[in-house]
């Protein structure tokens, strides 16, 4: 049950869950999913369904590589994941994410061509990450956040629907994302020094750092009403979107003082952008 329990940690579960919604969303808001008085478009459900599954798959992988090199950093920030406390060997984990990562890539492939080619760059670069981005500057934060915002234009992709109100979301979450991710790399700070990683925090200092994150929210926070302005969504997509503007940029001014708790609502605040999104394509 133990060694369980440790793949299942492998994999952050809310993370995978939370990334296979937000392509979920991005399908919605595509603009093909099934709404009163219309017949369902089966076909274009069993791809969002494939997306869906393969982003929660890949995203899992993701992490679960990102633990295996993470291993020694671990052992100081975050002693209770699955390999520094003895749950799973680097090797199981290695396997696990490999198994991942096939079955998402099969998924994948049923996918039209340029969904095809969004699930392989974000493998690409989520097999990367560790080794070539995560302690460069800013560089992997940015990388993060491009994965995270990418989740929506996948969605958007594997239905065929209209992109550019899911590319302004896709844009939107990265630079939230990007934040969050600095914000993080603030509280990891001791760990990452002790492992010669070089983070933005490390490099700039954590206020400059903060004071960065807080930009990419103000940039994201005033591009917010480009749906309304370039997608035809109404005003009721403004109203909605209005709500979690103002809860990430309060949660960006809590890093400076409380970096878990500025991450935990930043992430709720992006949720309730997806569902702005959702209103603006439904009202």
């Amino acid at each position: 049950m133990q060694r369980l329990r440790g793949f299942v940690e492998l994999t952050r579960p809310g993370n995978a869950l939370t990334s296979g919604l937000l392509t979920a969303i991005g399908a919605v808001v595509a603009g093909t999913a099934p709404t009163p008085g219309l017949l369902v478009d089966t076909g274009a459900l069993v791809r969002a369904a494939a997306a869906v599954l393969a982003t929660m798959l890949a995203v899992g992988a993701g992490n679960a590589i990102n633990d295996y090199f993470d291993r020694e950093i671990d052992a100081i920030n975050r002693p209770e994941r699955p390999i520094p406390r003895g749950a799973v060997t680097p090797h199981e984990t290695l396997a696990f994410a490999a198994v991942q990562f096939a079955v998402a890539v099969g998924l994948a492939l049923v996918l039209p061509p340029l969904a095809v080619a969004i699930a392989v760059v974000n493998l690409t670069a989520l097999v990367a990450y560790t080794k070539l981005f995560k302690g460069l500057p800013g560089v992997g934060n940015a990388v993060v956040g491009c994965l995270g915002g990418s989740t929506f234009l996948f969605g958007g992709a594997a239905v065929g629907g209209a992109l550019r109100p899911v590319a302004v979301l896709a844009v939107l979450a990265a630079l939230a994302t990007f934040s969050r991710e600095v914000i993080k790399d603030v509280e990891d700070i001791a760990g990452d020094r002790e492992e010669g990683l070089n983070t933005l925090p490390i490099a700039v200092g954590k206020r400059r750092a903060l004071q960065v994150a807080m930009a990419a929210l103000l940039v994201g926070v005033a591009g917010s009403p480009l749906p309304y302005l370039l997608a035809d969504f109404g005003v009721a997509y403004l109203v909605a979107v209005a709500v979690p503007d103002v809860l990430m940029l309060v949660a960006g001014y809590w890093g400076f003082s409380e970096p878990t708790r500025s991450q935990a609502w930043l992430k709720y605040g992006q949720l309730l952008a997806a569902g702005a999104f959702i209103v603006g394509r439904f009202a």
